[in-house]
């Protein structure tokens, strides 16, 4: 297997933190990984982990092959980018840490791309700190989806892209993701569902070596309600799905949306593919963000993350939780595995 690149995120917030204590917590599962990033904030990272006890040697690596050389307890780290001077103060946001979060991610995206690493699990990123690095993407999935593109020879429109939300207990798909809530309504079209139906469909057959039973929800109050309530579940939602199932995916709703992940979770259904990103996120996260997991469906690479962000109110204070973390590494490890990419 090919090694998995862990990204530092955010080096002003907990970033840093978790990998260091996921390396620490779970060893074994970090065995063939190595971490992207700047050494200084990760061996300050490794500190905050540590809690005043001895923490974890952080060792710089010059190449990839290097990083199954690295002795048991300690991290293995690619310096990707000129080192950072005074390191970026925690809790804070900066076009400093914002570049060096950048830089890590556009480092293991195109290693992924290129075929020398099995794929990338992406520690958390801060969009002000992104903007302020003059970084032209609000997050992860556009910075990703535009790298692909480009390394595909394509127009980013014809690399289209989808958010997974998973934990143990439900999955769920989003048709648009960080737009405003006006331009998400805009963009429930046929298309755009259509697309959202079969990227689902084809991620999730290779996850789980069969079709998906996907549950689509309604973008309107119980749907629609025949009409009652709006005509998006008639002239956009079902349309797309009879269009789907044409190709034979295995479809269910449209759905109220306030029922669907309940009758999701208990069993009935694989996956939610919701009409905008608070839809099907806030059902996910409040089943625990320790648990959940982002994957990026779509690209011509692995990438999964944790579901949380930068938590700046508690970078430094080793309060940090890795669960998240752990659970994109096997993620990652699911997806890149050779039963998955067949």
């Amino acid at each position: 297997m090919k090694p998995i690149a862990i990204t530092m995120g955010d080096p002003a917030g907990i970033g840093p933190e978790i990998v260091a204590r996921a390396y620490a917590q779970a060893p074994e599962l970090l065995r063939g990984t190595f971490v992207v990033g700047d050494v200084a904030c990760m061996r300050r990272g490794a500190q905050v982990a540590a809690g005043g006890r001895p923490s974890l040697a952080v060792a710089q690596i010059e190449d990839i092959g290097e990083a199954a050389g690295v002795p048991p307890r300690c991290i293995p780290v690619l310096q990707c980018a000129p080192a950072a001077g005074a390191l970026p103060p925690l809790g804070q946001v900066s076009a400093a840490a914002g570049r060096l979060a950048a830089d890590a991610v556009l480092w293991a995206a195109q290693a992924a791309l290129r075929g020398e690493i099995a794929g990338l699990v992406t520690a958390p990123l801060h969009k002000e700190a992104l903007s302020a690095a003059g970084v032209p993407f609000p997050g992860h999935t556009e910075l990703l989806q535009a790298q692909a593109a480009m390394h595909a020879g394509v127009a980013v429109e014809q690399m289209p892209v989808r958010m997974m939300l998973a934990n143990d207990e439900l999955r769920t798909v989003l048709v648009s993701i960080h737009v405003s809530l006006r331009e998400a309504l805009d963009a429930v079209t046929r298309e755009r569902v259509l697309e959202t139906l079969r990227i689902t469909d084809r991620t999730l057959s290779a996850l789980l070596r069969r079709r998906p039973r996907i549950a689509v929800a309604g973008l309107n109050p119980h749907a629609g309600e025949g009409g009652l309530f709006g005509r998006e579940e008639l002239d956009v939602i079902v349309p797309a799905m009879q269009a789907a199932a044409q190709d034979g995916l295995d479809l269910h709703g449209p759905y109220a949306p306030d029922t669907v992940f309940m009758r999701a979770r208990r069993g009935e259904f694989d996956v939610v593919v919701a009409m905008y990103h608070d839809q099907g996120l806030i059902p996910v996260k409040y089943l625990g963000v320790e648990k959940g997991v982002n994957v990026t469906l779509g690209l011509p690479l692995v990438r999964t993350s944790p579901d949380h962000g930068t938590a700046f109110d508690i970078a430094g204070k080793g309060l940090a939780d890795a669960s998240s973390l752990l659970e994109a590494v096997r993620m990652a490890r699911t997806l890149s595995a050779p039963s998955a990419q067949a």
